[in-house]
């Protein structure tokens, strides 16, 4: 007779309803083998960014515990700090530009993995990507959010990183 099974079973531990904090005792990875070095860089800094939001520490903080610890077994690359420190540096205005240009969706009601790739998405090419280098970029944050999200989240992060790297010139 089989095991019935768990609704949970990664046995994860499960937030209460009155919102007491979890302590994340092991993570599980996505597949990033089929994404490039590049890509892997922009993912460590999202996990950064994510980290942060669901803690609700600062970005920096979380960065500089990241540069002294990390839940991988390598280093935080010097790429992924860059990229951490360019949207902490914006995160103001990137968040503005999000819910602006995000057709009734606020920051608010997006998944958390949305919500942090976009915000360093939204800061590398707002900040970091000349403008004919974008169309690549765009590419790989939509690459990731196929490979860490939802069915519908590359097509969303695709439409909103091309609308505000359209609007980039008029933002500068």
């Amino acid at each position: 007779m089989p095991e019935p099974r768990t609704p949970y079973p990664l046995n994860l531990p499960i937030p209460g309803r009155e919102g007491e904090e979890v302590e994340l005792l092991r993570t599980y990875p996505a597949n990033t083998k089929r994404l490039s070095s590049r890509t892997r860089e922009r993912v460590r800094a999202l996990d950064v960014v994510y980290e942060a939001d669901a803690r609700g520490t600062a970005v920096l903080d979380v960065l500089d515990e990241r540069r002294v610890r990390t839940a991988a077994q390598t280093p935080l690359p010097e790429r992924s700090a860059a990229l951490v420190r360019l949207q902490a540096e914006h995160a103001a205005e990137i968040d503005e530009q999000l819910e602006t240009h995000s057709r009734d969706w606020p920051l608010r009601r997006m998944p958390a993995v949305d919500r942090a790739l976009l915000r360093v998405g939204a800061a590398e090419i707002l900040f970091d990507t000349p403008a004919d280098q974008v169309g690549p970029v765009i590419g790989e944050w939509t690459s990731v959010a196929r490979e860490l999200s939802t069915e519908d989240s590359p097509r969303f992060v695709n439409g909103l990183l091309q609308r505000l790297a359209d609007m980039k010139d008029l933002l500068a």
